[in-house]
């Protein structure tokens, strides 16, 4: 199985003929790397012998499936940055220590550069604060999700399969030998 049952519900900019009745329509279904995708028309999203929506968005649904309240999640999101707060500034300390180390050998062997790195010490003890640690989250796609009947799911693998047979018979094709070109002659 190259991809999942997991199809999402979007927009394109061009109409095509949809996947079961062949009218043209907008609404696309696709995988989240677009492996596959079909063109269907919205009633057929609400058909259960079609697909089954899977409960909107994906986020913080995951936990609330989990049974956890939004006071809990943002309890953990807390923690969870607090112990980043923290690993940077010992990452920070760690650093800086390095530095004073490669100073003090630095110095030893040059004793005139020694107000320039004096300057260069109070430049690096000033802390560079940034406006935010926690780094910023990928977006997350914010569409409906679906799952489509096993059949439906079924028949789009076997096409999926089918492509790929079909390139990588396309690759191999010009590799294989080519067929005799002379006439057959008796021998009797």
């Amino acid at each position: 199985m190259s991809f999942t049952n997991v199809y999402y519900k979007r927009t394109a900019g061009t109409p095509k003929a949809c996947y079961v009745c062949y009218k043209p329509t907008t609404t696309v279904l696709s995988t989240i790397d677009t492996v596959d995708f079909l063109y269907t028309c919205p009633g057929h999203l609400t058909d259960h012998g079609f697909a089954t929506s899977l409960g909107g968005v994906d986020g913080a649904g995951g936990g609330r499936k989990m049974g956890l309240t939004d006071e809990e999640i943002a309890k953990v999101k807390e923690e969870w940055e607090e112990k980043q707060r923290k690993k940077m500034e010992k990452e920070k300390v760690e650093k800086e220590k390095k530095e004073k180390e490669k100073d003090k050998d630095k110095d030893k062997k040059d004793g005139d550069r020694a107000n320039d790195k004096d300057s260069k010490r109070e430049e690096s003890k000033s802390p560079k604060i940034p406006g935010s640690l926690s780094a910023p989250i990928p977006p997350t796609p914010a569409h409906e999700r679906y799952a489509l009947h096993r059949d439906f799911f079924a028949m789009r693998q076997s096409e999926h399969r089918k492509r790929k047979q079909a390139a990588q018979a396309k690759a191999l094709a010009p590799r294989l030998p080519g067929a005799p070109s002379g006439s057959l002659q008796e021998k009797y």
